[in-house]
C-alpha cells in the first residue's frame, strides 16, 4: 500500500509547496480535491506530469465534489465529470471520486436509480479514457451493501468504490470485515481520517488520537490484497480550526509506517565460491528490490547473457530480449484493462508465456495468481471466483485435466461473446479477459492477439507503474493444498519471493 494526502488539507498552499511537502515527508502521491468546474483553472497537466515524473510522485485520484443524487442536475453532472475524465487522462490519473450522496452522514433518502442512470451514461466515457469513477462510501452509500447493489447494476469496470474508512464505521457501525465482504474487489482507493464522538457530534482527530479501529481496517484491506493508496482526507478547507498540514501530514506519514514499508536497492558484483560467475548482490544478505528492479539490474549487468534457453522449444532469450518481451506483454495487459492490484491468473506448465506473464503482471502492479496444473472443474471455479481473477492466461490442458472443456463448462457465455470485448460471466463475475496460449477459442484472445493490444499503450505507462511499486506490495497469490479445508490464497510480496529465490541461489552457489 502507498500513502497520499488530499489537497483539502492544505487549501492555502501553492503547488510548489504541495510538491515539496509530499516529497520531503515520504508520500507516494497527491490527491487533488476539486471545487467544481473551476478545478482546473490553475492546473496545467503537462507541467504537473513533468514535475510528478521528476519527483516520482503521482496523482492517484481527482476528488470531485460532484453529487449524483440530484437528478435535476444530471446534464450539469455529466458535463463536469466529463471534464474531470479528460484531465485525469492527461495526468495519467486512474481514478475520479464521485458522490452518490452530498453529506458524510446519511440525511434522508436517495433514489439509486438516478445515480445508476448517470453512472451508466458516464461509464463509456471513462472506459474510453482509461479512467475509473469511484463512488464514495458516504451518506446513504456508507451502507456498503447498498453501494454494492448500485455498482452491480452499472455493469462496467469503469465504475468502482472509494472506501472512506470513517463513514461506514461511524454512521452505520459497520465493521471493516463487513465492508470488504460487501465491496471486495470494487475497492480501488481509500480515504482515512480519525474521529471521536462528543455530545453526539463527530469531532475529527489526528490519526491514532480518535477511536476508529484502524488496525482492523488495515487487516481487512490486506485480506483482499489491496495495494492501492491510503489517502489522508483532512478537512481543513471546511474546518479552519483543525490543525495545519505542517503538523498533521508528518504525523500521518509517521503513523502509517506501521503499515507501509520503504525501498532501497544497491548491490555490487562479487565472485562466487567456484570463481565461475558473479553475484550481483552480497551473499547471505536480504535485498530490498521489486521484481522489475531485479530484472533491470540484471539487464544492466549482463544484457547479452542468455536468461532463458529451452531444449524442447525454439525459445532462447538474453536478459535484454526477455525484458523487451515482458514490457510488450505489460503494455498489452494495461490495454486490456488490468489495473494495479488486479489479479492475473496463469494456468499453464513450464512454457515461456508463463514467465512472461509472471514478470509482466508484477511490472504493472497486478498480482499473479498461480493455478495448479492438476485442477479439475470444481477446484478451478473456486480459485477463479475466490481470487477475483480479472484476466486468465491458460494452455489447453495437462495430463488428464482438459482446461478448455473446463473453461466452456464454467463459462457458457463464451459461445456468443465478442472477441476482444470485456467478458461478463455469471459464475466468474470479475473475469474480464481469457488469453489462450495454444489454441483459439470463442470469446478468448490468442496469445498473439493479446500481444497486438500492446500497440494501444505506450511503454511509458509501464515504466510509470513500475516506478511506483514497493517491495512490500503483494505480487503473487499461491493457493494452499486445502488439506484442512478450502484452499487459501497465500499473499507473497516482492520482498518475500525475491529473497526466497536469492537464498536458494546463495546456498547452491549460483
Amino acid at each position: 500500500m502507498k500513502i497520499a494526502f488530499s489537497t483539502l488539507g492544505c487549501p492555502n498552499h501553492s503547488w510548489q509547496d504541495v510538491y515539496v511537502m509530499a516529497k520531503d515527508l515520504g508520500f507516494d502521491g497527491i490527491e487533488i480535491r476539486g471545487t467544481g468546474s473551476n478545478l482546473f483553472e490553475e492546473i496545467h497537466p503537462a507541467e504537473i506530469a513533468e514535475n510528478l515524473s521528476r519527483l516520482r510522485l503521482e496523482i492517484p485520484c481527482l476528488s470531485s465534489g460532484c453529487c449524483l443524487r440530484d437528478g435535476d442536475k444530471e446534464e450539469e453532472n455529466i458535463a463536469e465529470l466529463t471534464s474531470y475524465i479528460e484531465t485525469a487522462a492527461l495526468l495519467s490519473t486512474p481514478y475520479i471520486r464521485v458522490l452518490g450522496d452530498l453529506d458524510a452522514a446519511p440525511e434522508g433518502e436517495a433514489d439509486d436509480a438516478v445515480i445508476i442512470r448517470q453512472l451508466s451514461r458516464l461509464a463509456p466515457i471513462a472506459e474510453k479514457a482509461g479512467v475509473t469513477l469511484l463512488v464514495e462510501t458516504n451518506g446513504v452509500n456508507a451502507n456498503t451493501a447498498r453501494l454494492h447493489s448500485v455498482l452491480d447494476s452499472v455493469h462496467s469496470d469503469a465504475v468502482a468504490a472509494l472506501w472512506d474508512l470513517h463513514h461506514p464505521y461511524r454512521y452505520f457501525h459497520e465493521s471493516a470485515e463487513s465492508t470488504v465482504q460487501n465491496l471486495g474487489a470494487y475497492i480501488k482507493h481509500v480515504h482515512v481520517k480519525d474521529s471521536i464522538v462528543e455530545e453526539g457530534k463527530v469531532v475529527y482527530r489526528m490519526m491514532g488520537d480518535g477511536d476508529l479501529p484502524v488496525d482492523n481496517m488495515m487487516m481487512a484491506l490486506r485480506s483482499i490484497n489491496y495495494e492501492g493508496y491510503i489517502s489522508l482526507e483532512w478537512v481543513k478547507r471546511w474546518m479552519p480550526e483543525l490543525s495545519d498540514a505542517g503538523v498533521v501530514f508528518p504525523h500521518f506519514a509517521n503513523y502509517m509506517k506501521t503499515y507501509i514499508g520503504t525501498t532501497d536497492d544497491k548491490g555490487r558484483l562479487q565472485d562466487n565460491i567456484r570463481k565461475t560467475g558473479n553475484y550481483v548482490w552480497p551473499k547471505e544478505q536480504l535485498i530490498d528490490l521489486t521484481f522489475p528492479q531485479l530484472l533491470d539490474r540484471m539487464v544492466d549487468e549482463f544484457p547479452d547473457q542468455i536468461a532463458f534457453k529451452y531444449t524442447t522449444l525454439d525459445y532462447t532469450r538474453t536478459y535484454s530480449e526477455f525484458r523487451d518481451e515482458v514490457d510488450t506483454f505489460a503494455r498489452a495487459l494495461i490495454s486490456l484493462g488490468v489495473k494495479q492490484g488486479d489479479h492475473v491468473a496463469i494456468w499453464a506448465t513450464n512454457v515461456p508465456e508463463w514467465y512472461i506473464t509472471f514478470w509482466a503482471t508484477m511490472k504493472v502492479g497486478a498480482i499473479l495468481v498461480t493455478v495448479n496444473t492438476a485442477y479439475k472443474i470444481h477446484e478451478a471455479e473456486y480459485l477463479l471466483r475466490q481470487s477475483d481473477t480479472h484476466t486468465l492466461i491458460m494452455i489447453d490442458g495437462y495430463k488428464d485435466s482438459d482446461y478448455v472443456s473446463i473453461l466452456h463448462a464454467l463459462c457458457p457465455e463464451l459461445k456468443t461473446a465478442e472477441k476482444g470485448k470485456p467478458l461478463y460471466l455469471r459464475k466468474l463475475p470479475f473475469l474480464r479477459n481469457i488469453i489462450t496460449i495454444e489454441s483459439s477459442q470463442n470469446g478468448c484472445l490468442s496469445w498473439q492477439e493479446a500481444l497486438d493490444y500492446a500497440e494501444n499503450t505506450p511503454v511509458d505507462a509501464v515504466y510509470r507503474r513500475s516506478a511506483m511499486l514497493n517491495k512490500h506490495d503483494v505480487c503473487n497469490m499461491q493457493y494452499t493444498s486445502g488439506t484442512t479445508g478450502f484452499p487459501k490464497g497465500v499473499m507473497l510480496t516482492h520482498y518475500n519471493v525475491v529473497n526466497n529465490g536469492k537464498a536458494i541461489g546463495d546456498c547452491m552457489d549460483f
